[in-house]
């Protein structure tokens, strides 16, 4: 089951369990699309994996299967990747 973290590892905005803007690599390391895009260009700076669009975990499913409360964020930002 995904952890469905809340912010982006980046720029640290909020993305919700009903968020389309989530990408994440296969570790689940989450980004928000612009810093997916602009930044990173779709790699992940922490396993150097691709990033994809986060699922959408519905509304009705929440409360059994609560998304993740614990915020991550990379100490200084994220760095353009070097692919």
């Amino acid at each position: 089951m995904l952890e469905m973290k809340p912010n982006c590892e980046c720029c640290d905005v909020d993305l919700p369990p009903s968020s389309t803007d989530a990408m994440i690599c296969t570790f689940e390391c989450t980004f928000c699309k612009s810093c997916a895009e602009l930044v990173l260009q779709h790699t992940c700076p922490n396993c150097g994996g691709n990033l994809v669009a986060r699922p959408v975990r519905p509304e009705s499913l929440l409360n059994k299967y609560p998304a993740s409360t614990n915020r991550v964020l990379k100490r200084g930002g994220c760095v353009a990747s070097a692919a």
